[in-house]
């Protein structure tokens, strides 16, 4: 069987299960356009079937029970002064307590920094009002505005204008 499309869905849908009935292997992958394949890794990793008999037939609400769980992942929060690496894929303290913040727009912005631990660049996305509860530890460079032209007081040499 070929999935939908030319290629497999990345998340089933439980909500395309109906759960007082009992589907195949075969019934399961055509009903998310995957593969037999996916099915059976599903089995060995815990969907439970009905029986031992051929063939092997699954409940539409373990098979809902099942999705919901794999879909459900546990959210780590950082603490205080903590970013989440994606490299190490837990939180972890900046390198030298510094971070620097970019603003994104008026009232949010990102916070960067580099991990203690593999030196790779790090980022938390802040509210700018609670700014003070993420800090913790750190050290926080905020950016410097930048000098608009109009408030230059010598007056620029460059121009057409010269006789």
């Amino acid at each position: 069987m070929r999935p939908l499309n030319g290629r497999a869905r990345a998340r089933p849908n439980p909500r395309l299960v109906k759960i007082h009935r009992n589907y195949t292997i075969e019934e399961v992958a055509n009903l998310f356009g995957i593969y037999k394949g996916t099915v059976c890794n599903w089995l060995a990793r815990g969907l439970p079937i009905c029986d031992d008999r051929r063939p092997i037939l699954i409940l539409g609400q373990d098979l809902v029970e099942f999705l919901n769980s794999r879909r459900a992942k546990p959210t780590r929060r950082c603490a205080p002064g903590e970013m989440f690496c994606l490299r190490c894929r837990v939180p972890r303290k900046a390198a030298g307590d510094v971070a620097g913040y970019v603003p994104h727009t008026a009232t949010v912005g990102n916070l960067t920094a580099a991990c203690v631990e593999c030196g790779c660049q790090m980022f938390r996305r802040v509210n700018r009002l609670k700014l003070e509860a993420v800090f913790g530890d750190l050290r926080v460079r905020m950016p410097q505005a930048q000098e608009d032209i109009n408030d230059n007081r010598s007056p620029s040499l460059n121009g057409d204008l010269n006789p």
